[in-house]
C-alpha cells in the first residue's frame, strides 16, 4: 500500500493539481486568482490525503482521483474566499457553495456562483472544477445508488460553511440552532462536535471511490455512511482544529476544540470518536484500508510543526498517540519524516 501511495497516488494528485494551478494562474480577477493559488499552495496535503481513497476504486482509480482533487480544490478555494475575504454575507456563502452541490449532480446547469460579491471574473475556473466532477460522476457505475448520500453529506458541509463564516457574534447562535434541527437523528454529542462532523469531505470521497465499481449494494452504502458520518469525519476535523488552536485564536477564527470545558474532556471525546470510528470501519470491506486512515489521521495532524509551538497541544498529542497504539505511532514517525523531506525540498528549491 505504501508503494502505491508514494509511486502512484501522490504523483497523480500532484499531476491533477498542476493542471488546476495553470488554470488558476489565468484567472482575470487578481483577488480570486490570489485566493485560488493560495488555497492550492497551502492545502496540497488535503488533496494528497483525499486521493488515498482512489485506492478503493480498482481499475478506475485515476478517475476517482480526478474527482477527489477537483472537489477538494473547490472546497479549499471556497474556504479561502469565505475566510479571507471582506464578505460576511450568508447569501454570498450560500451562492458560492451551490457549486459543491452542482458538482455532485451530473447535467446540472452552472450558475454565477459569485453573484453576491464584487469579485466575479474567474475565467471559468470554478465552473471547470464543477464540470470535472460532474464528468467523473456521469460515468461512475454506481452513481445512482450513492447520489442521495452524497447530497446529504454535502448539504451538511455547505450549511456549516455558511453558518461558521457569518459575523462572529452570529456564528455560535446559528450553529446551535442548526444542530438542534438535526439533534434527534444524531448520537449524543455537542453542537460543536456535530459541526466538526459536518466539516469533512472524507465520506464523499469514500463513496465516490467505492461507486466506481458496478453493483454497489445499498446496505454497504449505509454502513459506509454510518462509519464516516459522524465518526471518521468528526475525528478528522477535531484533529484539524486541535492543532490549529493557536492560529485560529490569533486570526479570530472559530475553533470547535476551544469549546471543550477542559483538556481532559477534549482528550476523552477525541478518544471516543477514535474508538467509535475504529469500531465502525472494522466491519467494512477493505477494513485494513479504513483502519489505516483512522489510525493515520491523528498521526498526520500531530506531526504538524504547529504542535511544537503549543505546549498544551503538545502534551495532549502524546496522550492521543499513546491511545492510538502502535499503528498510530508508526504513521506519526513516518509523517514526521515525510514533512521533514518536503521541508528540505522546498528549502533547496528556494532561490539563493
Amino acid at each position: 500500500m505504501a508503494h502505491c501511495v508514494f509511486r502512484t497516488v501522490i504523483p497523480a494528485a500532484h499531476g491533477f493539481l498542476t493542471g488546476w494551478v495553470r488554470k488558476a494562474q489565468n484567472i482575470p480577477d487578481p483577488e480570486l486568482r490570489r485566493q485560488a493559488l493560495m488555497s492550492i499552495a497551502a492545502k496540497t496535503f488535503h488533496c494528497e490525503g483525499g486521493a488515498l481513497y482512489s485506492l478503493l476504486a480498482g481499475a478506475r482509480a485515476m478517475e476517482a482521483a480526478r474527482f477527489i482533487i477537483a472537489y477538494q480544490t473547490i472546497s479549499d478555494y471556497l474556504d479561502n474566499l469565505c475566510d479571507r475575504s471582506t464578505s460576511t454575507d450568508p447569501s454570498d456563502f450560500r451562492a458560492l457553495h451551490e457549486s459543491m452541490l452542482h458538482a455532485l449532480t451530473p447535467g446540472a446547469p452552472g450558475a454565477n456562483y459569485y453573484r453576491n460579491r464584487e469579485e466575479q471574473a474567474d475565467g471559468g475556473y470554478l465552473l471547470d472544477l464543477v464540470r470535472t466532477c460532474q464528468d467523473v460522476l456521469a460515468h461512475t457505475p454506481s452513481y445512482g445508488t450513492i447520489a442521495s448520500s452524497l447530497h446529504e453529506l454535502a448539504g451538511y458541509y455547505c450549511d456549516l460553511q455558511v453558518h461558521k463564516h457569518v459575523p462572529a457574534e452570529a456564528r455560535v447562535p446559528r450553529l446551535k440552532q442548526w444542530f438542534e434541527s438535526h439533534r434527534t437523528i444524531m448520537p449524543e454529542m455537542s453542537w460543536y462536535e456535530f459541526s466538526a462532523c459536518a466539516g469533512s469531505t472524507l465520506g464523499i470521497f469514500c463513496l465516490v471511490s467505492c461507486a466506481q465499481q458496478d453493483g454497489l449494494a445499498q446496505d454497504l452504502i449505509n454502513r459506509l455512511r454510518r462509519a464516516y458520518f459522524p465518526w471518521m469525519q468528526g475525528l478528522h476535523i477535531l484533529m484539524d482544529y486541535l492543532v490549529d488552536q493557536e492560529e485560529d485564536s490569533i486570526g479570530g477564527d472559530l475553533n470547535f476544540c476551544s469549546y471543550y470545558e477542559s483538556e481532559q474532556q477534549m482528550l476523552d471525546r477525541i478518544s471516543f470518536f477514535f474508538e467509535k470510528a475504529s469500531q465502525e470501519v472494522s466491519s467494512l470491506p477493505n477494513p485494513g484500508f479504513h483502519t489505516m486512515i483512522c489510525r493515520g489521521l491523528p498521526a498526520i495532524y500531530l506531526s504538524d510543526l504547529k504542535v511544537k509551538r503549543q505546549k498544551a497541544v503538545r502534551d495532549l498529542s502524546r496522550k492521543i498517540l499513546r491511545r492510538g497504539g502502535f499503528q498510530t505511532w508508526f504513521f506519526y514517525l513516518h509523517s514526521l519524516l515525510y514533512r521533514r523531506l518536503i521541508s528540505q525540498e522546498n528549502t533547496l528549491q528556494q532561490p539563493a
